[in-house]
């Protein structure tokens, strides 16, 4: 392995060998981080689940009589099938391909949050050097953080431009994407390939 599977750089010498670079690896576990702990961002979504939350303000409720329905953004990112389920899904198929056995759950939601954060950071350095799927892994831990810090904040994702690779094909990126894969040509690209690319043209309608 010569090149990051993530960001597709390079590696350095000390990095050969690994799935990912080192940079890399740090991110995901700085979006692991930032999802843990009672202060963390997936504690912060119960916050955004009122109707009126998403923007910072006072939850408002409209009637005297009947609750309004909870925001399901947030709602299904802090249910069975969001965050959780997603992060303890990784985790059983690391256990698997290391011969453990089956990873136990215990406590409440958050609690298994935390645990299932920590079982992951604390095997990442595993991970980023022998998971064949390491960069599906960072990628969804990155996409993960970056839904429930929308939620948390408001924030709208980020701008996807379309730029054009020199098989004619237009890839839709963001300013933040690490890598992107033509689906034309197949050409993999790094970040900084990608930031290089010129400007998909406009197509008039006909």
């Amino acid at each position: 392995m010569s090149t990051c599977t993530v960001c597709h750089r390079d590696l350095y010498a000390d990095e050969l060998g690994c799935q990912a670079c080192r940079p890399c690896t740090d991110r995901t576990d700085q979006h692991l981080r930032a999802l843990a702990g009672t202060d963390g961002l997936y504690a912060q979504l119960s916050g955004r689940l009122m109707p009126g939350s998403s923007s910072g303000g006072p939850s408002v409720s409209g009637s005297r009589t009947a609750p309004l329905p909870l925001r399901m953004e947030p709602l299904s990112l802090m249910a069975r099938g969001g965050v959780i389920t997603i992060l303890q899904t990784w985790l059983i198929d690391w256990h698997e391909l290391l011969g453990w056995t089956h990873p136990r759950w215990q406590g409440d939601l958050q609690q298994q949050l935390d645990q299932v954060v920590k079982a992951l950071r604390v095997n990442l350095q595993w991970a980023a050097a022998e998971h064949p799927a390491f960069a599906e892994f960072a990628m969804e831990v990155g996409q993960i953080r970056r839904q429930c810090e929308g939620q948390v904040t408001g924030e709208k994702p980020p701008i996807r431009v379309p730029v054009a690779c020199p098989c004619g094909t237009v890839l839709r990126i963001t300013m933040d994407s690490p890598g992107h894969r033509c689906g034309g040509c197949g050409e993999q690209y790094g970040h900084t390939e990608l930031m290089n690319l010129p400007l998909a043209e406009r197509r008039t309608a006909a």
